[in-house]
Parts: C-alpha cells; structure tokens; sequence
C-alpha cells in the first residue's frame, strides 16, 4: 500500500467509521420496518472490513478474515464509488457535503488496495 500521511490515514479512518455508523443505523431502521436489507448489510460489512484492514495496516491491529471475505468485501466497496462519484459532482464547489464525499471517495479507494494488497 501506497504511503499515507498522517492526516490523510485519521480522515479517512474517521470517514469509513461514520460511514460504517451511518449504514449501521440504516441496518437497524431497516430492519424495525421490514425493509430489504440486503444491499445495507453487504455495504456495512464490507465498511467494517476495510476499516479492519486500514487499522491493521496503519495501527497493527488484528485483521482476522480469509481471502475471500477480503475480495468479497473489496468488490463491494467498489461498487460503492460511483455513486459517491455522482454526489461529488452535484454538490456545489467548497460545500462540507463535497468535502465529506471527496473524502470518503479516498477512504473508500485506500481501503481497497489495503484489501488487495493484503493477499498479494
């Protein structure tokens, strides 16, 4: 994995972390009212394995799934980036809402060749 600054690796740790919150609360209220909640839960997941993965690689915290929960998990992630992509270019320019998706786009992308360097 490509070397992080410091400041780079605690926003994108605190975004995938309110990322994974903010799918954990869907999760929940989904669930309270029947919801489908396939697609949630896949994303939560797959947030919570790549936030795994950028502490075990940053902090040396414990990273305990196989290759394949890791590739699973790093094809979903993927599948998450054009929609941040889309948001990223309707929100107006200097907007806290750009620079939260801006941000979430580098987390979203660093977890990745976090899980795919994993298995290398």
């Amino acid at each position: 994995m490509e070397t992080v600054n410091e400041e780079t690796q605690d926003f994108s740790l605190e975004s995938l972390e309110s990322t994974f919150n903010k799918l954990s609360n869907a999760y929940k209220s989904m669930t309270e009212k029947g919801s489908n909640t396939t697609l949630v839960k896949k994303r939560r997941n797959a947030v919570k394995i790549g936030l795994e993965s950028f502490k075990n690689t940053w902090n040396g915290k414990k990273f305990s799934h196989d290759e394949e929960t890791a590739l699973t998990s790093k094809d979903v992630l993927q599948g998450m980036i054009p929609s941040i992509e889309k948001q990223i270019a309707k929100a107006k320019e200097g907007s806290s809402q750009k620079t939260l998706n801006e941000r979430r786009l580098t987390a979203l992308k660093l977890a990745i060749e976090s899980l795919e360097d994993r298995f290398k």
